[in-house]
């Protein structure tokens, strides 16, 4: 009987699921991978920060990617998980962002505030990207990790606080990277063209759509080397670097929206999935401006409303 006991004990204990997070500590506005161990064939139920997770099956493990609103507080919030008969808890720790602010001159004023002549295209524009976003969650369509679309120095960092021509504060929800116009941009992962669009705010648009409720935006192209429903690989050329739309100068605008938020691409970067496995974030602080170079590359915050370039709303469930 004590045998048989023990051998139940241990049986439970096994079956016992584990959270696991990547990374353990992270920033507001960060992707966030939640893996559920030793969980049984029914997909568990979670949250993180009390936004419900969409979890997928990956070997032995039930995944979910999560993201942080920007206005996650520093400190700690809970990621709770339930199967049919157990239940499971971590905390992820939230360290200070560091968003920056800066100036932008130089924008065009029809950018800046829009005539009324150009809305009706705007909510064009924000119609389609929404319908864009709006595919059901499923499995991811990638097996790596996220690769930088372009590799070259960065002009502006997702979160930075801008006032445009001294008047208009908005929020960048984007990376800017720099480079020549006509320069390569390639599709950061494995995915499906969800959109190709000019968009009166973020020009010549793409945005991929790479499973698991995560979605890729490429702005201000020069030109579209894709189409609509077209499977792209990790790599592949999906455009020209250009200065489309609102722009200051030739650049890249990359976005990257993680169930139904847009999120530091860089946390992006940083997931192994193929490990589950991310290297803790550390504090941001921001850095001054490098000598003589120029305040910016990109105005393109909001890109095609706020349907590109604010905090999308969650998505029901």
């Amino acid at each position: 009987m004590l045998a048989l006991a023990l051998s139940l004990a241990l049986s439970s204990s096994a079956a016992s699921p584990q959270v696991r997070l990547a990374p353990a500590a992270a920033r507001p506005g960060d992707a966030v991978l939640v893996s559920v161990e030793a969980a049984p064939e029914a997909p568990p139920r979670g949250t993180l920060a009390g936004r419900p997770l969409s979890f997928w099956r990956e070997g032995g493990a039930w995944r979910a990617l999560a993201a942080l609103p920007l206005e996650t507080r520093v400190g700690e919030v809970p990621v709770d998980v339930e199967t049919r008969a157990d239940h499971a808890s971590a905390r992820l720790a939230i360290v200070e962002p560091g968003f920056p602010s800066k100036e932008i001159r130089g924008v065009p004023e029809k950018f800046v505030a829009p005539p009324p002549a150009v809305k009706a295209r705007i909510d064009a524009d924000r119609a389609a990207v929404a319908k864009a976003y709006a595919r059901p969650f499923g499995p991811p369509l990638f097996r790596r990790g996220f690769a930088w679309p372009r590799e070259a120095p960065l002009s502006g960092r997702f979160g930075d606080q801008r006032v445009l021509n001294g008047e208009k504060a908005t929020v960048h929800y984007g990376t800017d990277v720099t480079g020549p116009r006509g320069a390569p941009v390639l599709a950061a992962n494995d995915g499906v063209v969800a959109l190709v669009r000019d968009a009166y705010l973020s020009g010549n648009t793409v945005i991929l759509a790479h499973g698991a409720g995560v979605f890729t935006a490429y702005f201000h192209l020069d030109r579209i080397d894709v189409r609509p429903g077209q499977p792209v690989a990790r790599g592949a050329r999906i455009g020209r670097l250009g200065a489309t739309g609102r722009a200051t100068g030739p650049h890249l605008h990359w976005s990257a929206r993680v169930d139904g938020l847009y999120i530091d691409p860089e946390s992006l970067l940083a997931i192994d999935f193929r490990l589950a496995t991310a290297p803790a974030r550390a504090p941001r602080v921001p850095p001054a401006p490098p000598a003589g170079a120029p305040p910016t590359m990109d105005a393109a915050a909001p890109a095609a409303g706020p349907a590109i370039s604010g905090p999308a709303p969650a998505q029901p469930r």
